[in-house]
């Protein structure tokens, strides 16, 4: 039975939330609020501590592949734990085609070819990363293990090399859009930090999950702490005024610093950023599927694979073909992927509040892992307001589930207990 390291959890953790936004969030928050952007981003790396260390203080007491949904179930029972379910399982789907595309735009951007060099780069890290995880944690975590490690020599790499371009000049004036422009940053880049909770689906395949995560979780947090500022922080002391209008500030760090074709260089930067978010979300989503069959909150046919070690094939195999179909829906209608990154984002939130409602109803009062549950609600309350509209697929997503669970979850359920006992 293969279980998973630390260092293999923190870089599942580093990958799904670095994501493709360390290319361009840098940039859309300087040009919101120019360098006092930095402030930004320092209120969201230390609001993103209390929502990781949450997340690992519930992986670690309640170690089981249904993770969020696990942990709502036993805070507020079985039909609060399908919408949460429904609403992260879904949303890679949703979300994982668009990914997909971001990276390809890059690519064709350096090589040529347009939409179909786009959607044939899509498809690609689909399959690459659907083949990965049917290969089981050895596989995909090391995998993941190496994507990290040359994530963050990459990023270090652009800070490092660019610095001695520097100006302290460029942080004048330091808020030029205002003080208030740091709040409109702020809610811009709240996106780049989602993905903490990926990592909870597979608690129960570390070694020892009560002390393996929160080690794990203290990792990611650190190192996605100081690179995320690193770059951002290089974007405007190097770049000044030109950090808010450059498509992707990584690449021009890294053509300053080391040389190369700006084009080529964000490509890569982008593949890499990529495939470590696919991977790590393909990777916790199909044990939930799994563990959403084990708990009838899908069809048992889901069931196999939720145990610690194993590989749920069945469950991955189902986000990997829906996933392809909205790729495939969005080559035949030409449709802007951006509709699926805001439903995605939207079920998200809800994952998140539900989430830490159910960490305060779970953790020991006045431990400090309750204190930050507190906090963290705080935060994703204020990041559900910010989603607005977007909620309504999420919303439909809930719908769904709650029809469901009406209708076969107590048949599914009993189905599901009857063959564990054979």
């Amino acid at each position: 039975m293969t279980r998973m390291t630390v260092p293999q959890g923190a870089a599942l953790s580093i990958g799904a939330v670095l994501g493709t936004g360390v290319i361009a969030l840098p940039a859309l928050a300087a040009e919101t609020a120019g360098p006092a952007s930095l402030v930004a981003w320092l209120a969201l790396i230390a609001l993103s501590v209390p929502l990781a260390t949450t997340f690992a203080a519930l992986g670690a007491r309640y170690p089981d592949s249904g993770g969020v949904s696990t942990y709502v179930r036993r805070a507020f029972g079985p039909r609060a734990a399908a919408v949460v379910g429904w609403c992260f399982y879904f949303a890679i789907p949703a979300g994982a085609p668009a990914a997909a595309m971001f990276a390809g735009a890059y690519v064709s951007a350096a090589v040529g070819g347009g939409k179909s060099t786009t959607l044939i780069t899509g498809a690609l890290l689909i399959a690459f990363v659907t083949a990965t995880n049917a290969g089981g944690l050895r596989i995909s975590g090391r995998l993941q293990f190496g994507l990290a490690a040359l994530l963050v020599a990459l990023l270090l790499t652009a800070t490092l090399t660019a610095l001695p371009h520097a100006r302290l000049d460029n942080l004048q004036p330091f808020a030029p859009h205002g003080w208030l422009a740091i709040g409109p940053a702020a809610a811009l880049l709240v996106w780049g930090f989602a993905g903490w909770e990926a990592v909870t689906h597979l608690a129960a395949d570390f070694r020892h999950p009560a002390r393996d995560l929160p080690r794990a979780t203290v990792i990611a947090v650190a190192v996605v702490g100081l690179l995320y500022f690193a770059i951002a922080a290089a974007s405007v002391l190097v770049l000044g005024a030109a950090a808010g209008t450059s498509d992707a500030p990584l690449a021009e760090l890294l053509a300053i610093g080391v040389g190369g074709e700006v084009r080529v260089l964000a490509a890569g930067a982008a593949l890499l950023l990529t495939i470590g978010a696919m991977n790590a979300y393909f990777a916790g989503g199909a044990k939930l599927g799994a563990a959403l069959g084990r708990d009838g909150a899908l069809p048992t046919w889901f069931a196999r694979g939720s145990e610690a070690g194993t590989v749920p094939r069945r469950s991955l195999s189902v986000i990997a073909g829906l996933s392809t179909v909205s790729l495939g829906a969005v080559a035949v209608t030409d449709a802007d992927p951006r509709p699926s990154v805001l439903l995605t984002t939207g079920c998200f939130a809800m994952v998140y509040v539900l989430g830490m409602a159910a960490a305060l109803r779970l953790l020991p009062r006045g431990t400090w892992s309750h204190r930050t549950a507190t906090v963290a609600l705080v935060a994703v309350v204020a990041l559900l307001l910010l989603t607005g509209r977007y909620m309504v697929g999420a919303l439909a997503i809930a719908a769904a589930a709650l029809i469901y669970d009406a209708r076969y979850a107590g048949r599914d359920a009993a189905a599901s207990a009857l063959s564990s006992r054979k």
